[in-house]
């Protein structure tokens, strides 16, 4: 580590992750403040911070974001997610148990096809109007879903941003991740709908006159801008298209977003300024500051050297390499964004792979995606899709506390660590 700069750049890290638990100062003051001491220190610098592709901000998250918020903008004025909601309503027939169920499925499965911020995007606004209508807090339902938006994102190749670093770095295909995390996913997301039924129970409260009132709603009569919503729709497929074919197109996901929001700006009706007014600025600087903070980090070579001590602390055990790898990855992904963290493990994990007599299944590779996935679900700052939940739910006045959503969070993250763990050591080990 460099000198006094790296134990600095801790100290700052600490004290704004305090001030974030604490809510004494609004999360995205603490983290713009703790970006801005991360510079007055030395700990980054311009250049690093804003350019850098190992540790500064991470733009292709940054405008991945902005371009989906406006495409999820403008779709909210088709009435879109007024139908959905009312459909989704009307097939769990208005129990408010069973409507979770059917969000967190859903939640789960698109965020394997496309990636959990996306997914979480789209989700969210269906959310916040199944609860308004049935009268019900939607806090619970939207720290359900981000939960599921991060199993679920374990699925595939491009689920979660991790997993492209990773399969970048391991020369892992879309069908190896399919092959060996689905069924640890889908197995997961099981036991996720088992967890809300305990976590959430009082939360689950019928209410029969808005029940009635909701199943007389006709869905249809939901669409404002029909028009609106089939340019949507059709920009929003050549989005999802681009995402999936990443591989061939070599188009980075926020290209991709950024272009589909250009294309459905350019066609439609919609004002420019109202578009930009859709989008969540302070989520979008709360990510930036955080980037700054952890690329602090990681150039003081405080990330380097945890990483250095893991390796060291492994040798060339394979299972207890693995298992220390999956615990490790969960708890520092719970601390720290999991892109960088990755970013920094991969070599690592490449050296620890080649010291060993490895199984050829990549285990460690799947240690660390399994970890860093749904270490995410601990903290409410773990994961982008949790920040940008977090977000959405405070711009509809419906805020979402730092413990709120971490005392469920760390049960999640507890649970689902400790059965992959389980499933690590069947698969790749006993039955091996």
């Amino acid at each position: 580590m460099n000198g006094w700069q790296s134990w600095a750049a801790i100290a700052v890290f600490v004290a704004t992750y305090a001030l974030i638990i604490s809510e004494k100062i609004h999360r995205v003051g603490a983290a713009l403040g703790g970006a801005a001491l991360m510079l007055a220190i030395g700990a980054t610098d311009d250049e690093s911070a804003f350019f850098s592709e190992r540790s500064g901000v991470d733009w292709n998250v940054i405008f991945l974001l902005m371009g989906m918020m406006m495409i999820v903008g403008v779709l909210r004025k088709t009435g879109m997610f007024e139908y959905l909601a009312i459909w989704a309503v009307k097939r769990a027939r208005a129990r408010p148990f069973r409507v979770m169920v059917m969000l967190v499925v859903i939640t789960a499965v698109v965020s394997a096809l496309l990636d959990n911020v996306t997914t979480v995007l789209l989700v969210a606004p269906v959310t916040l109007l199944v609860c308004e209508r049935l009268a019900l807090s939607a806090a619970p339902f939207l720290i359900a879903e981000v939960f599921a938006a991060n199993i679920g994102g374990l699925a595939t190749l491009v689920g979660d941003p991790p997993n492209i670093i990773i399969a970048s770095r391991a020369g892992l295909t879309f069908n190896d991740f399919l092959v060996h995390l689905a069924p640890l996913s889908a197995l997961l997301v099981v036991v996720l709908v088992v967890l809300c039924r305990f976590l959430f129970r009082k939360s689950f409260v019928y209410d029969r006159s808005r029940a009635v009132e909701v199943m007389a709603l006709e869905e249809r009569e939901a669409i404002k801008d029909p028009r609106l919503l089939v340019q949507g729709l059709v920009v929003l497929a050549l989005v999802v298209a681009g995402f999936v074919l990443h591989p061939v197109l070599h188009y980075e996901p926020s290209v991709v977003a950024l272009l589909g929001a250009g294309l459905l700006v350019a066609l439609s009706s919609v004002e420019t300024g109202e578009v930009l007014g859709e989008v969540e600025w302070p989520t979008l600087a709360f990510f930036a500051g955080l980037f700054i903070m952890i690329g602090g980090l990681i150039e003081t070579g405080v990330v380097s050297e945890i990483s250095r001590s893991l390796a060291d602390a492994i040798g060339d055990d394979e299972l207890g390499g693995s298992m220390l790898l999956l615990g490790a990855s969960a708890v520092l992904s719970g601390v720290v964004d999991n892109i960088p963290y990755v970013a920094t493990m991969a070599p690592i994990t490449a050296d620890l792979v080649r010291n060993m007599s490895a199984s050829g299944d990549h285990v460690m590779w799947w240690a660390l995606a399994i970890g860093a996935d749904l270490g995410g679900n601990a903290t409410a700052i773990g994961a982008s899709a949790n920040v940008v939940v977090l977000g959405i739910a405070e711009r509809n006045r419906q805020p979402i506390s730092f413990w709120q959503f971490t005392k469920y969070g760390l049960v999640v993250t507890v649970v689902t660590v400790a059965l992959s763990a389980g499933y690590v050591w069947l698969r790749y080990f006993a039955l091996a």
